[in-house]
């Protein structure tokens, strides 16, 4: 049985063998793609491509890449096969081979490396595909095993490069079947599995729908790692692999639950799995969780994982934990899992710890809805009621059921769906009403008529200028003021717009009797410039003469961070090598963001060699020079160019003395000295393959300086030493710490065998069964459980009840040993016992465990046990 990670390696050194170069994974940011949020195919990363957009450096290329789809996001864990994260095993093929090469590999990688049995496969093809069924049985397919399906025909979109594809299927067997008489290939059972697709890229689409042979013919393939290990491994979901088991191991340990005893909790534990994979692997690549864009994507797979872990009645954090057993798994294939571990580890931890609280919240809520049911005589919560928990508070409906359920309670599903619904209506029309505004069909036909908005923001602050457009939600205006919003169309504007990674100009528009912020600008595809601004007083009027000027401070800040950045990546190439591409980079007042191509991280000498090299450079005082230039005399000269970018005929070359010679619009210093000190705040990975830099120029960094010398200072006094002892004091006082640590484990490890041989000498009996309930000293859970499982060990037969208060909360512990004694189950007593303190918690016949509210309730929850027990008993 192949493991998932032989399973990726075999893939790829296949594909090697057969020409093709392995790629490392790309981020999960797709890159220089608006249309995409997140990399959601195999091929994503190679769209350029083959759009031919970008000359491909090679060939072919053999990858496994990361990939995130959220459509389906509901489904995750109810399928066998869905998932939000997902590895696609493809090899492609640039304008290089075709259909007679891609498919006997693809049928020799199946039969010969993987030995898939021959009779247990079937092929799919495009009905009209004949060449590619000719070559199907060349190589060895059996023609009544080719199938012919109508949707096997790939586009990228309704224009563009297209073709048919052939999928291979593996029949998992009649006992995955449906029964019916007609099961076969395309049935919705499991029992037919699609595990890889050949897609071959032969037309280009036009917009009449006319398709037209491409001059060059690409291949596109993709497997499913998780797919093809279900098959390999022979069982019957993707969860079921060593791809997802040790997550859901781990979970269920944590939960005291057991993966396939309970399907409601084999839902919950393949959930958590899922999304704790998807969360760590986004937050790997730099993604932030927040509102908008992929981090709000991320931020609600990560709270889907925690509430669904609720359910599992795990309310301690624990996305650390689950996310060390996925580096673990994975860093050797992904090596930014263990790169990226702080800024991983750093967001966990905050989502986790504020999503918590925020659930808290909405369990008050929730109780106090349940008190007012109580009190009108009702026992089911509305519909609306419980969507205003889900969209407010996070709640999923499955939780709100499961409190409710607790104490003889529903909720009315058919007024939620409803409510779900509604909201959703609304939203994709708020969506549609913004995007009209940003696309409104006036703002763009008075775009076209403008034309280019002339740019004299590399020699001018300030101008006097003319209003030739206002736009107001979309809609034209004559008249704009105060408190409005507006879209202003200048004839000429010193405002640089957003471009190249350069945030843009604020400042400010003026006449005689009205006054406005510019807050940003940009650029629209006819190189129309567009003023977002506020207006502060008065009124403007479309073709008044206007004052307008940048915010100067704002400009010379970004300038040098801009031109601090060239100097960063002629150093990087310097040091590093010549294979240091930029990736992407952030040009702001405030600090200065570098991406860049790079296999490993900067050792710290590496680090200090750039930062010297960047501030020579910035000492030696060399003239910036801007030069006009054709596309090809660029190249010619030297200059750097971001690779992927779309450039003109003519271009506009940014040189600093004989250090730097970039391609760039970008707005920078006239020389080096002008930048000041720059400072290097941080170096990380973002990606495979990919590395980022932060650092600060000029003001900016002279106050981060002056902070970090003000810290220094403080923590000195702290320790009372010379800021160079610091050091060297906190090692001395960490090595004091850990034999601290040290002596107190011991003292605890003393004090609970202590407090266990009192318990037992408390121990008492009812109806001939022994009992100890009791009020303990234990730290967490792990601590109450290592004390109850010491008493199980010395009491050989009977009932613990143990509770603990600790942090405001109350933690218990129940056994019944040997399972089923006098049909007592602990996880009905813990129950019972919980409820008392104001929580809740269940497990186990033999051992469960809860949590309380209320640490004052603890002495009387104790004090009830025997009255329980007996009730039990008597039943």
């Amino acid at each position: 049985m192949y493991s998932g990670n032989e399973l990726r390696d075999m893939f790829l050194k296949y594909f090697e063998a057969k020409g093709h170069t392995i790629l490392p994974s790309a981020s999960l940011i797709p890159k220089d793609d608006p249309t995409l949020l997140l990399t959601v195919a195999g091929m994503v990363p190679f769209k350029p491509y083959f759009q031919r957009q970008v000359e491909p450096p090679i060939p072919r290329a053999t990858t496994a890449q990361k990939c995130v789809r959220t459509p389906d996001l509901e489904e995750v864990g109810k399928t066998a096969r869905h998932h939000t994260y997902f590895e696609m095993l493809g090899n492609f093929s640039f304008g290089d081979y075709f259909k007679k090469e891609a498919i006997p590999w693809a049928w020799e990688y199946i039969t010969t490396v993987l030995k898939l049995p021959v009779e247990k496969l079937w092929i799919t093809i495009y009905p009209e595909d004949i060449e590619a069924r000719e070559i199907w049985e060349k190589a060895g397919v059996k023609s009544d095993r080719i199938v012919g399906d109508p949707e096997n025909f790939w586009a990228a979109g309704p224009t563009g490069p297209c073709g048919p594809c052939s999928e291979i299927y593996v029949d998992l067997g009649v006992a995955r079947g449906c029964g019916k008489p007609g099961c076969a290939i395309g049935c919705d059972c499991d029992r037919f599995l699609e595990i890889w697709n050949l897609v071959f890229m032969q037309y280009n689409r036009d917009e009449a729908g006319v398709l037209t042979p491409l001059p060059k013919q690409n291949i596109d393939t993709g497997m499913g790692l998780e797919r093809i290990a279900s098959v390999m491994q022979g069982v019957e979901t993707n969860f079921d692999t060593d791809l997802f088991r040790p997550i859901i191991d781990h979970v269920a340990a944590l939960a005291g639950v057991k993966y396939k005893e309970n399907a409601k909790n084999d839902l919950a534990l393949k959930v958590v799995s899922d999304h704790v994979r998807a969360v760590s692997f986004m937050l790997s690549d730099g993604i932030r969780p927040n509102n908008e864009g992929r981090g709000y994507v991320l931020r609600r797979i990560l709270r889907r994982a925690v509430r669904f872990a609720k359910l599992l009645g795990i309310d301690k954090p624990f996305l650390e934990s689950a996310f060390r057993i996925i580096q673990r798994d994975y860093a050797h294939a992904y090596p930014e899992l263990k790169e990226n571990e702080n800024f991983i580890l750093s967001h966990l931890n905050l989502e986790e710890k504020n999503f918590q609280a925020t659930l808290e919240q909405g369990t008050q809520l929730l109780q106090e809805k349940v008190r007012g049911l109580v009190e009108k005589g009702e026992n089911v919560l509305s519909g609306t009621d419980a969507f205003y928990l889900y969209e407010t508070y996070g709640f999923p409906v499955e939780l709100t059921e499961e409190m409710l359920v607790e104490q003889g309670l529903s909720v009315d599903m058919v007024t939620f769906e409803t409510a779900a619904e509604e909201h959703r209506l609304r939203a994709k029309e708020q969506s549609q009403q913004m995007r009209a505004v940003v696309e409104s069909t006036e703002v763009v036909e008075k775009a076209k008529s403008l034309g280019a908005t002339p740019f004299v923001g590399y020699d001018k602050v300030a101008l006097s200028t003319r209003i030739e457009g206002l736009f107001v939600s979309g809609k034209e205006v004559q008249d704009a003021g105060e408190g409005e919003e507006v879209l202003v169309f200048l004839t000429e504007t010193p405002f640089y717009a957003e471009s190249g990674g350069q945030v843009s100009d604020v400042g400010l528009i003026r006449t005689p009797r009205a006054e406005a912020r510019v807050l940003d600008v940009k650029k629209g595809v006819t190189g129309t410039l567009y003023h977002r601004v506020e207006v502060k007083t008065g009124v403007f009027h479309v073709g008044e003469p206007v004052e307008v000027e940048i915010d100067n401070t704002d400009r010379l800040a970004t300038t040098r961070h801009h031109s601090a950045t060239h100097l960063l990546q002629s150093a990087l190439r310097s040091v590093l090598g010549e294979h240091v591409q930029q990736a992407g980079s952030l040009v702001s007042p405030e600090r200065l963001r570098f991406d860049f191509t790079h296999f490993s991280p900067l050792t710290p000498d590496s680090l200090r060699a750039v930062e010297g090299l960047i501030n020579e450079a910035v000492l030696k005082n060399m003239p910036v020079k801007a030069t006009e230039m054709s596309l090809k005399e660029a190249k010619e000269s030297g200059a750097t160019a971001l690779f992927g970018e779309k450039y003109g005929e003519s271009v506009r070359v940014v040189g600093m003395g004989s250090f730097s010679k970039e391609l760039c619009g970008g707005t920078h210093v006239s020389n080096t000295g002008e930048i000041g000190l720059v400072k290097i705040l941080s170096e990380g990975g973002i990606g495979a393959g990919l590395r980022r830099i932060e650092a600060v120029a000029g003001l900016e960094a002279l106050a981060y300086l002056r902070s970090l010398d003000e810290q220094v200072s403080e923590v000195s006094q702290s320790l009372k030493a010379q800021p160079l002892e610091i050091g060297k004091r906190v090692n001395t006082l960490m090595t004091q710490m850990k034999e601290l640590e040290r002596e107190i484990s011991q003292l605890q490890a003393k004090l609970a065998k202590n407090e266990v041989d009192g318990l037992l000498n408390k121990a008492t009996e009812i109806d001939g069964i022994t009992v100890i309930a009791a009020q303990v000293h234990a730290p967490d859970m792990e601590g109450l459980r290592q004390m109850a499982d010491l008493l199980r060990d010395k009491m050989k037969s009977g009932v613990i009840v143990l509770g603990a208060a600790s942090e405001g909360k109350v933690n218990f512990v129940t056994t019944v040993s040997p399972t089923g004694l006098s049909g007592l189950h602990a996880g009905q007593i813990i129950k019972e016992v919980a409820k008392i303190t104001g929580g809740g918690g269940g497990g186990k016949p033999d051992m469960a465990q809860a949590g309380g509210k209320d640490p004052s309730k603890l002495g009387e929850a104790i004090d009830k046990v025997p009255s329980l027990l007996r009730g039990f008993l008597n039943k």
